[in-house]
């Protein structure tokens, strides 16, 4: 299961792109090409950093649901949402509480935009990952799935990771992808959702099937398959 969080990370990485482009894109320069490069690679840094946070915070809780034998609950659970819309490719509903999240972290970017230092640019690519994201989302219902806190991290890790060509590529260029390239990308994103999806559901019901579909109830509650 580890290989699909590459997978959905490289699919996904336009959508990611397009969501948080304003902001990658309006980091500061700088005067030497060296701090300009060393800012982006920051700034993606502590982008990662933080999804794998994420795995560990969510592998915590899918190895407590493994110990009681809710794991390929989770699994299929996870796979269905996926399923059902794609809520990856779906904007989030504009609920206030959700508003109110996003506002303080824009004003907290804000503040680090005004900071040229690596460090402010690490925070803000941190603070970057921490915005609503439905393919965030999907990546950590799949990390929270495999029942073990050290796949879980791998798994995030992986994500962001899958990410990084794409994100880091445009960031360094200061460009955006053209149009045609864009939409022949953005449409490998909802195919991907949806294999990670039925890989999922597949894992959760256990059939017995090596890597593809193994017995959660032998192969303990951290397998990585």
């Amino acid at each position: 299961m580890l290989w699909t969080a590459l997978l959905l990370g490289a699919a996904g990485s336009l959508h990611c792109a397009g969501m948080c482009g304003p902001l990658m894109f309006a980091l500061p320069t700088g005067g030497a090409r060296t701090g300009f490069v060393v800012g982006r690679v920051a700034y993606h840094a502590g982008r990662l950093a933080t999804y794998t946070a994420l795995g560990g915070i969510v592998g915590v809780l899918g190895k407590s649901l493994a110990m009681v034998g809710l794991q390929r609950w989770v699994s299929l659970t996870a796979g269905v949402l996926m399923l059902a819309g794609l809520a990856a490719l779906i904007p989030l509903s504009a609920t206030q509480p959700i508003f109110a999240v996003v506002r303080r972290l824009k004003q907290a970017a804000g503040r680090l935009l005004q900071n040229r230092s690596v460090g402010s640019l690490a925070l803000l690519g941190g603070l970057n990952g921490l915005l609503p994201c439905g393919l965030v989302y999907a990546a950590a219902a799949g990390a929270a799935s495999l029942g073990g806190i050290l796949s879980s991290l791998s798994y995030m890790t992986l994500f962001g990771v899958g990410t990084l060509p794409m994100m880091l590529g445009l960031s360094l260029s200061g460009k955006a992808l053209p149009v045609t390239w864009r939409t022949r990308w953005q449409q490998l994103a909802p195919v991907t959702l949806g294999l990670v999806a039925v890989l999922l559901i597949l894992r959760g019901l256990a059939l017995g099937i090596p890597y593809l579909s193994p017995d959660l109830g032998s192969t303990g509650g951290g397998s990585c398959h």
